[in-house]
């Protein structure tokens, strides 16, 4: 297979992908193979209609669209592997050709996680933190911090972050959250029992607005989960087993236990966010 990559800004590489007639015509075979063994066609018993029969009664559009999906986890493993590229999610894929007898070429758009800028966060954090808690003569001792107060902190804090630090998140990450998050939403509608044109006009809002709300909304979300993992990089954050081992003894539900146990890479994860959090709760 050939391989062509474009580098493209925020982290986004455009790879074209040339695969040969042969291995496409090879691919073909086995499918095919499959499909003869299970067809059912009248007057012929199970997997024992002839082969051009078959092959006239397949939907060719729909066959070619499997093939695609055949090929595909090799192909971008293989795009993966040759350029060392570190997807933050699965790729956009286009077919720029298909025909018959010529080589078949797939266009992946892939998305690596964006460069952050950090800049000098915690000088600017401890200067503002300096600068709350400036004695004024006169004025009543500073009470001792309570929950409440160290949970608005920590938002202040992220919101500062989201707005100091340098975060480039592509057109394809915020299309891809944004999605999600409209998706949330209308399940969330559902549960109300309202469509989701019915909750739009309840909300005195547009389709566009709302999209654009939402847009909004994944952008800096993504921005945010970046910064908060760019940090934890940068202050080499980790999660020993001993911490691992410590969060699943607290778990009363033996079922949820056993899930946890067998899950300690998303639980590491998890409590490593947990970690960093608190991190900048007490910047």
């Amino acid at each position: 297979m050939d391989f062509s990559i474009n580098k493209l800004p925020k982290n986004v590489s455009e790879v074209v992908i040339c695969v040969p007639w042969k291995k496409v015509n090879d691919t073909y075979e086995i499918m095919i193979l499959e499909v003869i063994s299970n067809a059912e066609i009248k007057g012929f018993r199970k997997g024992k209609a002839p082969r051009d029969l078959v092959e006239k009664n397949l939907n060719k559009e729909q066959f070619n669209e499997e093939i695609i999906n055949k090929i595909l986890p090799e192909v971008y493993q293989e795009t993966l592997n040759k350029f060392n590229l570190k997807p933050v999610i699965y790729p956009r894929i286009e077919i720029l050709s298909k025909n018959e007898n010529e080589e078949w070429k797939i266009k992946l758009m892939v998305c690596e996680k964006p460069e952050v800028q950090l800049k000098s966060y915690k000088d600017e954090l401890s200067s503002k933190k300096a600068k709350e808690k400036i004695w004024i003569p006169g004025q009543e001792e500073k009470p001792q911090e309570k929950p409440e107060d160290k949970n608005k902190k920590l938002s202040d804090n992220l919101a500062f972050l989201v707005q100091y630090c340098i975060v480039d998140v592509s057109d394809l990450l915020i299309e891809d959250e944004m999605t999600k998050l409209l998706s949330q939403l209308l399940e969330e509608v559902k549960k109300l029992g309202l469509s989701l044109d019915q909750y739009i006009a309840s909300t005195h809002k547009t389709i566009d607005s709302l999209r654009n709300e939402y847009k909004e909304k994944a952008e800096q979300s993504l921005k945010l989960e970046f910064i908060i993992s760019a940090i934890a990089d940068g202050e080499n954050i980790v999660i020993g087993d001993a911490e691992i081992k410590e969060a699943i003894k607290d778990v009363a539900d033996e079922k949820l236990k056993k899930e946890l146990e067998s899950s300690n890479y998303q639980l590491a994860g998890l409590l490593r966010r947990q970690k960093t959090l608190d991190f900048i709760a007490n910047l």
